[in-house]
């Protein structure tokens, strides 16, 4: 299934937030956490993590850019779980990494999902939005169709 679309919640007190059934049903009962690009959080399923644990490993030790990436997804990550509400509580560090305070955005990146704190996506959205037709005209070499 590829993720797409884009959902407003709230945290509550304890840092938890209620995941888009639609995302639930694909992501299952628990999944990863971790510190993502520009300022959001990653969303993996179980599968897909090991898939990039399987990348991470072919990364040169040898180099320090290559060991700072592979803590800071490794050290950041967490494994949770899905509770009966249909919520998954957000590791303090990691919340604290994305600015996330109360409102949040949940957004379906296709391979994944993405947890940015609202003033943040939107900032990024924005910035995004007005690059839009520039960037895509830089890739056009990716794509087929």
């Amino acid at each position: 299934m590829a993720f797409m679309g884009e959902y407003r919640h709230n945290t509550d007190s304890k840092g938890r937030i209620i995941m888009p059934a639609r995302f639930r049903d694909a992501l299952g009962s628990s999944m990863i956490l971790t510190k993502g690009l520009d300022g959001c959080i990653y969303v993996y399923t179980n599968d897909r993590w090991e898939a990039i644990l399987a990348e991470l490993q072919k990364l040169p030790t040898t180099k320090r850019e290559s060991r700072m990436y592979i803590h800071m997804v490794t050290a950041k990550a967490a494994e949770v779980e899905v509770d009966t509400t249909g919520r998954i509580l957000i590791p303090q560090p990691l919340m604290e990494d994305a600015g996330i305070q109360k409102e949040v955005v949940i957004v379906g990146v296709a391979s994944h999902v993405e947890i940015w704190a609202k003033a943040r996506w939107e900032a990024y959205s924005a910035e995004a939005s007005a690059s839009f037709e520039a960037v895509a005209e830089t890739l056009t070499e990716y794509f087929k169709g």
